[in-house]
């Protein structure tokens, strides 16, 4: 898993750990929603709390690989990323090297499969390191894009492909068995307050204490931002959720490029004309919201 935790990406973090069919044997930690070493410091310290110290946390990318400035969104995910929680300041844990992703994919060869929550900034660079190892990856989830729909960052930009659009295109270019879930359907995961009730009271879930905090958060920002929503939305969880329950979203099949330049940038796009070739990658579009709440249930409230 790459990620940039960030509520949405440590809360699939959380998932992957509590679901059984799931085996999370790495997380990459990079810039985004906030700093390189924040990031790495919240995946070391959820992997803490699960028990879970053996899972190697690689720091990854800390900017974009265009010289702009890299912003973070404090007001989306609290200084420290995870709302209003944070590690103890004497928190220690252990971090590997970058090449710790050749091991890891060479270990599991043909059955790793990459899920990318964040800036496609550190995907991209593993693909210019270890090519002949990225051939061996299964297959490859994205989150990232926004078609047919407003974006996030700015009125057509969704933020991971905003944040490095020329990783962006790198990796949607060159990344095999791909596909990508946009705020299309994202956008239509939103947990309630009633279902991280249910959770917080959920005493075999080892992260129930935080769900409360950490979702009141990110709920007060979305209700300022969407007035009217009746939950917050989780897009790095539904990524995660995908890759072994595909059928809870729909898709179209078309290659997508993203915009690096301009008012547009970050901008994703695909050909839909109809005399348009259709391609090879996956892109989600529909959400089956009940399907989604059903899985949910099941992994988080242990049912």
């Amino acid at each position: 898993m790459f990620c940039d935790p960030g509520i949405d990406d440590s809360l699939a973090i959380m998932y992957a750990i509590l679901d059984p069919e799931i085996e999370l044997v790495g997380i990459v930690a990079s810039y985004g929603n906030v700093t390189k070493d924040q990031a790495t410091a919240n995946a070391a310290y959820l992997l803490e709390l699960a028990g879970r110290s053996d899972i190697p946390v690689i720091p990854g990318a800390s900017m974009p690989v265009t010289e702009e400035e890299t912003v973070f969104y404090p007001e989306i995910h609290g200084q420290e990323g995870i709302g209003p929680i944070q590690p103890p300041e004497n928190f220690q844990y252990r971090i590997y090297p970058f090449d710790m992703i050749r091991h890891i994919i060479e270990k599991y060869k043909d059955e790793v499969i990459i899920v990318d929550t964040g800036r496609s900034t550190t995907l991209a660079t593993a693909f210019i390191l270890f090519p002949e190892y990225i051939e061996m990856v299964n297959s490859f989830y994205v989150m990232g894009g926004a078609f047919f729909v407003p974006g996030n960052a700015t009125a057509l930009a969704e933020a991971n492909f905003y944040g490095d659009p020329t990783s962006s295109n790198f990796v949607l270019k060159y990344a095999h068995n791909l596909t990508i879930t946009p705020l299309n359907v994202t956008q239509q995961a939103v947990l309630t307050e009633e279902m991280v009730r249910a959770i917080s009271n959920n005493d075999k879930n080892m992260y129930a204490n935080l769900l409360e905090p950490i979702f009141q958060y990110y709920f007060d920002f979305y209700k300022k931002s969407v007035p009217g929503i009746q939950g917050a939305p989780i897009h790095d969880l539904l990524t995660v959720m995908v890759v072994k329950n595909p059928s809870i979203v729909e898709y179209i099949y078309y290659d997508a490029t993203v915009i690096e330049a301009t008012e547009a940038k970050g901008m994703s796009y695909i050909d839909y004309r109809p005399t348009a070739e259709k391609g090879k990658t996956r892109i989600a579009v529909k959400l089956h919201y009940e399907a989604f709440i059903e899985e949910l249930r099941k992994v988080m409230l242990q049912d």
